[in-house]
């Protein structure tokens, strides 16, 4: 009798879990739900693989962690020891990032939800000599593509681009045997390709 009490117990607490974090999993891509001391993030839609990191406002790494789950992630992080300051949890996937900036002020954590951005990383694609390049780009920001031929310690340029008023990126480019570095960045991110030809 004790234990099918001790296993109802534990059944609804388990259903009471289970629906809280459905409940948090609707409301939006990412959520962060504050406690005693805790933060709480939770995203939706992370793939095993996925980056999490926390950054300051300098793009120091203060924590980074490889996601072991798909579909829904929970973790609580106390932050009201960090330093008075800008800081913000980063989500890498594999062809965007997610940003979601918080700040501490005297042991107390605020989030910034207005400025959560997402940025499109550059696809590639090598087929023989062409060298494919699409990246989403929604607020048509500046964009700079440089190639660069490599020749054992020494590297050229050999072209550049600025991309402007361009919500969708697409170049082709068709690349003599050797190798290569192409840089494409845009609103304080630089993303660099190697390509071996």
């Amino acid at each position: 009798m004790k234990n099918t009490i001790k296993f109802t117990k534990q059944g609804i607490l388990m259903i009471a879990l289970f629906a809280t974090l459905i409940g948090f999993a609707k409301d939006s891509n990412s959520l962060i739900r504050k406690g005693a001391r805790k933060t709480a993030l939770v995203l939706k839609d992370v793939k095993v693989g996925n980056l999490l990191t926390i950054k300051d406002n300098y793009g120091i790494i203060l924590y980074k962690e490889a996601i072991k789950t798909e579909g829904l992630y929970t973790k609580g992080f106390d932050l009201t020891e960090l330093p008075n300051g800008k800081y913000f949890f980063e989500l890498e996937k594999d062809l965007e990032i997610n940003s979601i900036p918080f700040t501490v002020t005297n042991n107390v954590v605020g989030i910034n939800k207005d400025e959560e951005n997402t940025i499109y990383k550059p696809y590639v694609k090598q087929e023989k000599d062409l060298v494919y390049i699409t990246q989403l780009n929604p607020n048509s920001d500046k964009t700079v593509i440089n190639v660069y031929s490599i020749n054992d310690t020494e590297t050229t340029l050999r072209f550049t681009e600025k991309i402007e008023n361009t919500q969708s990126i697409e170049k082709i480019f068709k690349l003599k045997k050797g190798n290569y570095k192409i840089e494409i960045s845009s609103k304080n991110n630089e993303h660099t390709i190697f390509i071996n030809n």
